[in-house]
């Protein structure tokens, strides 16, 4: 990903919480972003172990001072997890934080003795970590069909899926869309701002339950607002807020979640740590996006389907490109991305059909997609403001032209491709009479026969049977 798309994305984000400063790391490259002066620890001894390595590590080393050094949140709560203050957070820059860099160091050599982690940053899970979630949603015509198209079949409650979707609220008109007439939840907290405009992935919440309904008619969808500040939430308080959703309601058949980061490691998130290990003794299968960094890092959660304790409880979806044999330019790859599903060019309900003043999403100046394809794209130069781009000239008056959504929406990202797959197991489970998610995903992808083309590497592909696939237009590459 490039820099400067990064530092875009760092400002959405820090606007979202303007109490939260933020850094990005690891502090060599712009990779993630996570919050200063504060690490992560397992409740208990262990964050004492922390606490007191970090003080005496800084009370040692010249730099570094230890009078920071103190608990930042109960010792015992939910997830597991202490934060621990360990520098002012006014102190370092944007590119990094020396506290907590330091305090990563000082635990080194216990974390060696120990054979594990004991500490970690606490970084941002988000919907887009690099401000690209594919391309933005684009206003599709009320004329046209959703893609995939509503598949054939009854609802029935008393054998319905139960699919969580973590992600942002749903539109105040939701239920206006016939298909999510058995979708509940929570409602976006504040859907524009005070210019009306929409703010950052508002919608994102309300298409993905679409998607799901489109390609399962036999779901019961709940969506819950987690990710409202701009799609993003912190690690240390992701994984309460998992416990919450799933508490809320029971752990339902299928968790799908669009959000995650890397982290520069292959063990996980230590902020997920406790939820993880107890979805491990639930049914409920976690089908989660591999990002849209065009990366083979490992992107968490998504990434724990490569680690056999969590195998058969996670299920990594990466995209594929809109006509369907090659993945899609933004997703990420890799043999820790287990299935492939359409995930460009999507067509779903980003807002509902009766909104007496149609919605309006701001959108400012590109030129063409950096991958050189024919779609309103945020991998563009010469910025980003983390609302809908489009190739055009700037108004004279330097204002962004705005484009109206009264209903259907293209967008693309791996965002997408995870509620398709979250369907396809659903209705795979309607079909066959199957109780277990978790066995239903395994039976779906033995019977699959089809593939495609990521990286040169072939790799299962999911493509509903109501989904068609469009036209792939590539455009000279940018110079």
């Amino acid at each position: 990903m490039a820099p400067q798309r990064f530092h875009e994305q760092f400002e959405q984000i820090q606007r979202s919480m303007p109490d939260v400063p933020l850094a990005m790391g690891p502090d060599d490259s712009a990779e993630f972003l996570y919050e200063k002066g504060v690490v992560l620890a397992r409740d208990g001894e262990e964050a004492r172990v922390v606490e007191d390595t970090v003080r005496q590590h800084f009370t040692t080393f010249a730099g570094l001072t230890a009078d920071h050094v103190r608990r930042a949140s109960p010792e015992t709560n939910r997830s597991g997890i202490t934060r621990i203050q360990v520098g002012d957070p006014g102190q370092g820059d944007r590119s990094g934080d020396p506290a907590v860099a330091g305090a990563l160091h000082a635990l080194r050599a216990t974390e060696g003795r120990a054979g594990r982690r004991l500490v970690s940053r606490n970084h941002v899970v988000s919907i887009a970590v690099n401000a690209c979630p594919g391309d933005e949603p684009v206003p599709a015509p009320l004329t046209q069909q959703p893609n995939p198209a509503a598949a054939e079949g009854t609802y029935d409650p008393d054998t319905a899926v139960g699919v969580l979707v973590v992600d942002t609220g749903l539109m105040r008109d939701y239920s206006s869309y016939p298909l999510l007439a058995h979708t509940d939840g929570d409602l976006q907290v504040k859907e524009c701002d005070d210019d009306g405009i929409l703010q950052q992935y508002v919608g994102h919440g309300t298409f993905i339950a679409g998607l799901v309904a489109a390609v399962a008619p036999n779901t019961g969808i709940t969506v819950r607002n987690t990710l409202n500040d701009a799609g993003a939430i912190l690690e240390y308080e992701f994984g309460d807020k998992l416990f919450e959703a799933v508490e809320r309601g029971g752990w339902p058949d299928i968790l799908s979640l669009s959000a995650g980061t890397s982290n520069g490691r292959t063990d996980g998130l230590l902020g997920l740590a406790a939820f993880m290990e107890e979805l491990r003794t639930r049914r409920t299968l976690l089908v989660a996006a591999a990002g849209n960094n065009a990366s083979a890092t490992p992107f968490w959660p998504a990434a724990y389907a490569d680690l056999p304790e969590y195998a058969d409880s996670v299920l990594s979806v990466g995209a594929l490109r809109a006509d369907g044999e090659f993945g899609a330019c933004f997703s990420n790859h890799g043999p820790w991305v287990k299935a492939y599903a359409p995930g460009e060019r999507l067509t779903s309900s980003l807002t509902g059909f009766d909104v007496p003043v149609p919605y309006v999403y701001q959108h400012s100046t590109y030129d063409a997609c950096r991958f050189g394809f024919a779609y309103v794209c945020t991998c563009q130069s010469p910025r980003h403001t983390g609302v809908l781009s489009e190739e055009r000239a700037a108004a004279p008056t330097g204002k962004p032209d705005q484009v109206m959504f009264e209903g259907f929406a293209h967008w693309s990202g791996t965002s997408f491709a995870t509620p398709v797959v979250a369907g396809m197991i659903a209705s795979h489970m309607t079909a066959h009479k199957e109780t277990d998610p978790r066995v239903a995903r395994t039976q779906l992808l033995a019977s699959s026969t089809e593939y495609a083309e990521v990286r040169g590497a072939h790799v299962p592909a999911l493509r509903p049977p109501t989904w068609s696939p469009v036209p792939v237009v590539p455009l000279s590459p940018p110079a």
